[in-house]
């Protein structure tokens, strides 16, 4: 077993910093990206797409700003240069934080930035036409309120879901970006052994994730990017209690954590016993080990996506979960993209037929829930090569050896 037998400081002490080497996603990479999204808007018949301040202007330009009630963000023309749009008092500060640059198109604050926005399309040469509206793609992320400010002012324009160009682009990850999501998988893989290493009759969640907490910063992480800690029959619940629970002799564990370096995120659950092992902890603890392997093994190039999600549920279904969605079994989707945002486009999940490609990372987690018992979660991400899938981090061992340290 590597569950309990250190002290906290003893664990942190064993830690250390992981993130020599990493590097951030260059200028050079991000006017690749912009270059690829302009190509595939062109050849998608999409005149221009606004990009809402957050997760997708950073991917595409570099630039951090953080989402409000104010409209910010960058309009990415199919041909041209990309320019920015922002409250007035705030283009100075833009400016700073700009990695790949550009106009900033600015709106006093009794100003519409809705209105703006159109002027600057048609300032690009991408006017309405009636008969035949030009293509308009709206962030996925903006709040409603752009979307409602912008369509009244639209008229010649056909306004859409901007998630064709941006989920095309950030599902394929290039090699910088699988060497970061790597390095921050490693580390919060360490992170979770420590965990284990610190356990003991009586230890709350809550001291577990604080903890953790600490625990990523010592390998070199802002800290925790999320946290859930379950004992016993909580377990059962996929994201948590409201209620910190106390640690006893047979209970099942279950630690869900991630961090987030450089823009990339990490997400790893893992699941044991603390104490002694019955019989039917290590049946369910096998079952979704054997589920997690069948949806890797499914996971092939050209596959759906739904696929993947199918093959999990056939596994689950024949050691008697299920089925499909019911419980005791798999309730939600067996996995999700994952990147630059925890939760990110394509998903394994029934509904979901993209074909697998190149360059696409997902958790494959098709965890066992069975309501006043426990869970069992095994979440290790993969993503596609060339010749199939490839584990960021490898699957836990064995029940009574979950970290693999007797091998």
């Amino acid at each position: 077993m590597n569950i309990g037998g250190k002290s906290m400081d003893e664990a942190l002490a064993a830690l250390s910093d992981m993130t020599g080497g990493m590097t951030p996603i260059g200028k050079e990479e991000h006017e690749q990206r912009i270059a690829r999204a302009q190509a595939f808007m062109r050849e998608q018949g999409i005149g221009a797409v606004f990009l809402n301040a957050g997760t997708n202007m950073r991917y595409f330009t570099g630039t951090k700003w953080y989402a409000s009630e104010r409209m910010v963000g960058a309009i990415l023309p199919a041909t041209g240069s990309l320019e920015y749009i922002a409250p007035v008092f705030e283009e100075g500060s833009l400016t700073d934080f700009m990695l790949v640059k550009g106009k900033v198109n600015c709106w006093e604050e009794h100003e519409s930035p809705y209105q703006l926005f159109i002027d600057v399309l048609q300032r690009m040469g991408i006017g309405p036409d009636a008969a035949a509206p030009p293509r308009i793609g709206i962030c996925e992320s903006a709040a409603f309120f752009i979307a409602d400010g912008i369509r009244p002012l639209a008229a010649g324009y056909a306004l859409e879901n901007a998630k064709t160009v941006t989920a095309f682009c950030r599902a394929r990850k290039s090699p910088a970006e699988i060497a970061l999501m790597q390095r921050v998988k490693d580390m919060t893989l360490e992170v979770h052994k420590a965990a284990a290493s610190i356990l003991h009759e009586g230890i709350t969640t809550v001291e577990v994730s604080d903890f953790i907490a600490r625990a990523h910063r010592k390998v070199g992480a802002p800290g925790s990017y999320f946290c859930i800690v379950l004992f016993g029959e909580a377990t059962a619940y996929p994201h948590g209690v409201s209620y910190a629970q106390t640690l006893t002799p047979g209970d099942v564990v279950l630690i869900d954590t991630g961090c987030q370096v450089h823009g990339y995120i990490s997400d790893i659950t893992r699941t044991y016993v603390f104490g002694e092992i019955s019989e039917r902890q290590r049946f369910v603890w096998n079952a979704e080990k054997a589920a997690q392997l069948a949806a890797f093994a499914a996971a092939q190039l050209g596959v759906p996506c739904r696929e993947v999600d199918a093959a999990a549920r056939v596994s689950l279904e024949s050691n008697g979960f299920g089925p499909g969605y019911k419980l005791p079994g798999l309730p939600h989707r067996t996995g999700h993209g994952i990147g630059m945002d925890i939760h990110e486009w394509p998903y394994l999940v029934g509904s979901d037929s993209t074909p697998l490609d190149v360059g696409m990372c997902f958790s494959n987690e098709p965890m066992i829930c069975i309501p006043g018992e426990f869970g069992v979660r095994h979440e290790d991400h993969f993503y596609m090569t060339e010749t199939g899938p490839k584990w960021f981090t490898e699957p836990a061992h064995t029940i009574d050896d979950p970290f693999g340290m007797a091998r």
